[in-house]
């Protein structure tokens, strides 16, 4: 099953700077998570002079449950990058499904 998340970075002074700090191990986690298969893709949103203020992933999953417990380890949550994040289940279109498999 898959999920879509938006998740949007914290509006305070340092919320770009607590991104860049923990933004390589998100990346070395988000490269596992896509070896397994658990990372469809993802893209940063990008505000003002093109900085970045969130994120856009999709994952797949057998559960919300095992979503859960990775982002329970997602360096972004941990470090407390993203601040509002909404999840929604979402299925692949039939014309981007073989990329994925």
């Amino acid at each position: 099953m898959q999920f879509l998340l938006v998740a949007y970075d914290g509006n305070d002074a340092k919320a770009l700077e607590r991104r860049l700090s923990v933004r390589q191990s998100h990346i070395d986690y988000s490269n596992k998570l896509k070896e397994n298969g658990n990372m469809i893709f993802g893209v940063a949103i990008l505000g003002e002079a093109e900085k970045m203020i969130g994120s856009v992933v999709v994952y797949n999953f057998s559960s919300r449950e095992d979503l859960n417990s990775c982002l329970e380890k997602e360096p972004y949550v941990i470090s407390k990058v993203w601040q509002k994040i909404e999840i929604k289940p979402c299925k692949i279109g039939p014309s981007f499904v073989n990329d994925f498999k």
